[in-house]
């Protein structure tokens, strides 16, 4: 069974930085694509980030621009850098894991960001 464990969440001013990473074990990291995603209260959990296996990115609009998804596959982490935060960037950051192949789908348990003066 996969584990996945964020880190790097907090509170932090509007404009200033964070890096989430989310580390994986027992899997074969490098064949999956990872997504961040993000939930605020009283909100559905949406899509922020995504990078494959062939360290393809896309990015949600809302975070263009101010955001960066990386993978290291020897160290079987992700990374979220996001930069120039924003209110609207507060909520809970979960890491995800799917292999499309088999269906394997799995989460994290999220780490909070708080952008607030």
């Amino acid at each position: 069974q996969m584990q996945l464990v964020e880190s790097g969440g907090g509170l932090v001013q509007p404009g200033e930085s964070l890096t989430l990473s989310c580390a994986a074990s027992k899997m074969i990291f490098s064949i999956f694509t990872m997504n961040w995603y993000r939930q605020a209260p009283g909100t559905r959990r949406e899509l922020v980030a995504t990078i494959t296996r062939g360290a393809t990115t896309n990015y949600a609009d809302s975070v263009k621009d101010r955001f960066t998804i990386s993978r290291d596959n020897t160290k079987k982490t992700v990374y979220l850098q996001m930069n120039s935060l924003k209110p609207e960037d507060t909520a809970v950051y979960y890491c995800n894991a799917v292999l499309f192949a088999t269906g394997s789908n799995y989460w994290g348990q999220g780490t909070q960001v708080t952008v607030s003066s």
